[in-house]
């Protein structure tokens, strides 16, 4: 399925129905008193977290949406039918705003999350209504009210509990899919991974956690360049970051600032996420290359693992160190 994470919509609640004009005709009274109906309330537009769907493709083909107009009242005191509401469904994890004032309506985290973007309008009042001791026989109705319109933009970003980043090519892709079900389209290029993925891994007996492999950053990718800017939204939802970096880069150090960079570019908050570097490729070290591997450091408090995805090296202990990390953060 077509991966996509924004969406712009309209939407237009139902009217509300008219109110009516009529009088009692029963046999023996020729002038019967008012019994003129209230309309129905127009239906309002909801939008609903859905934990079965993981794209907006769906409102790239239909972009409009209504929800039904309330009926207008009838004779002998009938109120008209309220509109059906009209409940659009989107993935756990998606933004609203209103395109106009880029008002923030709702983030809709949890599955059930939901939240009244358009309320239908309000019936109008039948003649029954405004009867009164001085005029018994009204002749006057009210129209319904129109029911609210506006246009919404829909942001997705990823819920996962840890996020893979690192330069196109680093090993992401092949890493999630070791370490969980996902199957990620895999090559030996730059720019494979053109969606993000995500992956449950099935840590132990009942722990599990969600990873999310984001697609490869490139030097002011929060600028806009490569894919970046797509894609780092995504981040922002994670709890731990684990920094992939290829081993037989030139300066694997400078790789990790200008990764850090990018993030602080796009959000500074990402920078003070718990921190984990792997060092990826390391099947194609011979020892000597392995032992100066050893020396390297990114940071306070950074732990660093040397693994081949290709050949399950440390992979495990890495499984670990997130895992550790994820508890920490919970308890914090």
């Amino acid at each position: 399925m077509q991966f996509i994470d924004q969406a712009l919509v309209s939407v237009k609640a139902g009217n509300g129905g008219n109110g009516v004009i009529s009088f009692r005709r029963e046999k023996f009274i020729p002038k019967g008193g008012p019994d003129g109906g209230n309309g129905g309330n127009g239906g309002h537009v909801l939008i609903r977290a859905d934990k079965q769907l993981n794209t907006l493709l769906d409102f790239r083909y239909k972009r409009h949406y209504h929800a039904e107009n309330g009926e207008h009242g009838r004779g002998k005191d009938q109120t008209g039918k309220t509109g059906l509401d009209t409940v659009l469904k989107v993935p756990c994890g998606t933004l609203v705003r209103d395109t106009q004032t880029n008002e923030l309506i709702a983030d809709l985290v949890n599955p059930g999350d939901e939240v009244v973007v358009a309320k239908g309008g309000k019936g109008g009042k039948g003649n029954a209504e405004f009867a009164t001791s001085t005029n018994q026989a009204p002749r006057i109705a009210e129209p319904g009210t129109p029911g609210e319109e506006r246009e919404l933009q829909f942001e997705l970003k990823l819920l996962a509990d840890v996020g893979l980043v690192g330069f196109p090519n680093a090993g992401k892709s092949t890493l999630i899919s070791v370490i969980s079900a996902a199957k990620p389209k895999i090559a030996d290029y730059p720019f494979t991974t053109l969606t993000p993925n995500l992956g449950i891994v099935r840590y132990a007996h009942g722990k599990s956690f969600t990873v999310a492999d984001i697609p490869g950053l490139i030097e002011g990718a929060h600028e806009g360049k490569g894919l970046g800017t797509q894609f780092l939204r995504h981040i922002e939802r994670t709890k731990v970051l684990v920094f992939l970096i290829e081993a037989i880069s030139q300066d694997p150090k400078a790789d990790y600032t200008v990764l850090l960079n990018e993030l602080a570019g796009h959000n500074p908050s990402l920078t003070k996420k718990p921190k984990i570097v792997a060092l990826t490729k390391m099947d194609l070290f011979d020892e000597s290359m392995i032992k100066s591997m050893k020396k390297l450091s990114f940071g306070k408090g950074v732990p660093v693992f040397r693994i081949s995805a290709v050949s399950g090296e440390k992979v495990g202990d890495l499984l670990d160190a997130m895992w550790e990390s994820l508890e920490s953060f919970s308890t914090e």
